[in-house]
Formats: structure tokens, C-alpha cells, sequence
């Protein structure tokens, strides 16, 4: 493994510096570098500090460890690989993700999933332990999302208005989630035994990565929400 040290280092010094380490890198002191990984369809990376926005953006493939907090859009466009986040994120991860995985141990800021999709055998997935912000899952068309609310201590695990604009995928809540209020074009409700089929696998791989007990987690009661059409927005376009 080839460790780089970061901090004396600006975006684009740092970003060759990787493509040039060979397949495993580890990076010290990093302290706001945007791009880390970008485009990577192999090797690994592993992060101490804090990266800075768009980190892993269009993904394909590497496997991305960050051992701290990262900033905004994490993931953003990624096609495949797995990034796992040993603390919180900013706001906007997984934004237009069409393949891939993103762990969360903490928590995530306003408009985690924005635009996710899928096809065929590429379905994204994004787990957050904790909470996320608001607007989560807006334009979701695609893939999964799980918020576990892991010490959400009382406080609602999603923020104000979301699944806004919804037209496909699937979000997984943990806990009664009555007091939250989606829009009209979805569908919430207690995830069957069925449902919860889909997440037995990222959820537990999540306990693993962050040394949790995944039957304890997956033993609690989810609320599903999917949007109750392929095409919600259909009357608002086509005349009748």
C-alpha cells in the first residue's frame, strides 16, 4: 500500500498523485481535496481527515474508505464500487447514483439520493445509519435507500418533505415513521416481511463494516415508501 500525505497537497497534485500510486492507496492529512478517486474503475483508497466535495464522483468500481467525516455530494454519478464513510457526510451524496453502495455510519445532510436510478442489474444503495436531512430522496426514480436512525435520541430520522417528486426506487425507514408526511404521489406504510427481504443484504453489511448487530437492526419495524405510479407526473404533461 502506497500512503500519501495530503495536507501540502492541492486537488488536481493529489488526485494525480493516486493515479499514480498503483491499486492501494492511503491518504493522511487530508484536508478538504475535492474529486478524491474520481472516475476509479479498480484499487482502493483509504482516507484519514476530511475530503472535500464530489469525493468518488462517477465511480466505477474502487472501493473507497473514509476515516472521518466527508463534505457534499459524495458518490456523486457513481456507476459502481463502494464507498464507506466512518462518520457523517454534507449534503447531495449519491446525487444521479446509478450504481453502487454508500455507507454511512453517521448521518447525512439535505438531499441524500437526489435523482438515484437504476437498470436492469445496477440498483444503487445508499445506507445511512443515522439520520438524514431533508429532502431526502428527491427525484428518487431508482435503487435504495435505508435510514436506520441509530441515535436519533427522539428526533425524526428524515427531515421536512420527503420523496419529494418520487417516481421510482424504494426507501426503507426504520421505526414508526406516522409523524412524517410525504407527498400524495407515494405510498408509506409497515414493511412486510417480504419487503424487508430487499435490505437483509446492505443492512447487513452495514453491521458488519461498523461492528453492529445486524438481527437487532433488521428485528425492528421499517416503513417502506414507493411512489404509487411509474409515471406520477403523466397527467400534468398529457392531455386527457
Amino acid at each position: 500500500m502506497t500512503t500519501l500525505y495530503a495536507k501540502e497537497l492541492d486537488h488536481r497534485a493529489l488526485n494525480e498523485a493516486i493515479r499514480q500510486a498503483g491499486d492501494s492507496v492511503r491518504i493522511t492529512g487530508c484536508a478538504g481535496q475535492r474529486f478524491i478517486g474520481a472516475g476509479m474503475s479498480g484499487g482502493s483508497i483509504e482516507i484519514v481527515g476530511i475530503p472535500g466535495n464530489a469525493l468518488g464522483a462517477y465511480l466505477n468500481g474502487a472501493q473507497i474508505t473514509v476515516n472521518g467525516n466527508a463534505q457534499d455530494a459524495v458518490g456523486d454519478t457513481m456507476n459502481g464500487g463502494r464507498i464507506v464513510v466512518r462518520g457523517s457526510i454534507g449534503d447531495a451524496a449519491g446525487y444521479a447514483m446509478r450504481g453502487g453502495e454508500i455507507y454511512v455510519r453517521d448521518n447525512a445532510g439535505y438531499r441524500a439520493g437526489i435523482h438515484m436510478k437504476e437498470y436492469r442489474d445496477k440498483v444503487p444503495v445508499i445506507v445511512i445509519g443515522g439520520c438524514a436531512g431533508s429532502f431526502l430522496g428527491e427525484y428518487q426514480a431508482g435503487g435504495m435507500i435505508v435510514v436506520l436512525g441509530l441515535g436519533a435520541d427522539g428526533r425524526g430520522i428524515v427531515g421536512d418533505f420527503p420523496c419529494t417528486g418520487m417516481h421510482g426506487g424504494r426507501m426503507f425507514l426504520r421505526g414508526d415513521c406516522r409523524g412524517i408526511v410525504f407527498p400524495p404521489q407515494v405510498t408509506a406504510r409497515e414493511a412486510s416481511e417480504q419487503d424487508l427481504e430487499a435490505i437483509r443484504g446492505p443492512v447487513g453489511e452495514f453491521a458488519a463494516l461498523f461492528g453492529l448487530d445486524a438481527a437487532g437492526l433488521l428485528a425492528s419495524p421499517y416503513t417502506v415508501v414507493t411512489p404509487d405510479s411509474a409515471n406520477p407526473y403523466r397527467r400534468m404533461y398529457v392531455e386527457n
